[in-house]
């Protein structure tokens, strides 16, 4: 018996619209076909540069709600702390999140090779991008104390999202 790793990661959206738009336009994650046969709102979207495995699954309408018919609008008082995903250009995101007004949090323990950013998905959900040192020229770069990670703290916004609404209406 083994595990060879997270297939994909399902998450509930109380705006389907910008919520995708987080994942396409602010991530880089890009949509793929889903089954015809889901009978609710909803995407599954994939890594650019994959063979369209979707690593993430959106669910929206009937199918985010709870037994009392609401939609989590924030992940504060959720089990799951956050979900990581590989990425590159670390400096890149780091001045494409504060262009779009997005707080983001910094990590890179013990000067080791591999950096972390955590920003929030417009539902609460804590994003952690994974970057190589290795395959980040830039790095190593200054982390200011008011960016560092704190894994107790809770920095998501939901006023930093308004554009994103905008721009995905």
């Amino acid at each position: 018996m083994m595990i060879g790793g997270i297939f994909h990661v399902a998450i509930r959206a109380a705006d389907l619209e910008v919520t995708l738009h987080f994942y396409k336009d602010v991530l880089g994650l890009k949509e793929v076909p889903r089954p015809a046969g889901l009978k609710f709102p909803g995407a599954w979207l994939a890594v650019p540069n994959a063979i369209a495995q979707p690593i993430l699954h959106v669910y929206a309408g009937s199918a985010a709600a709870d037994q009392n018919g609401d939609i989590p609008t924030d992940n504060e008082r959720g089990a799951v702390d956050h979900v990581s995903v590989l990425a590159q250009g670390f400096t890149r995101f780091r001045a494409h999140f504060e262009k779009l007004g997005i707080s983001a949090r910094e990590q890179n323990q013990n000067g080791g090779s591999n950096w972390q950013m955590f920003i929030h998905d417009p539902n609460g959900i804590k994003v952690e991008l994974t970057f190589d040192q290795a395959a980040e020229p830039e790095l190593p770069v200054p982390i200011l104390e008011e960016r560092r990670y704190k894994a107790s703290e809770r920095f998501f916004n939901p006023d930093e999202y308004q554009a994103l609404k905008a721009k995905a209406a």
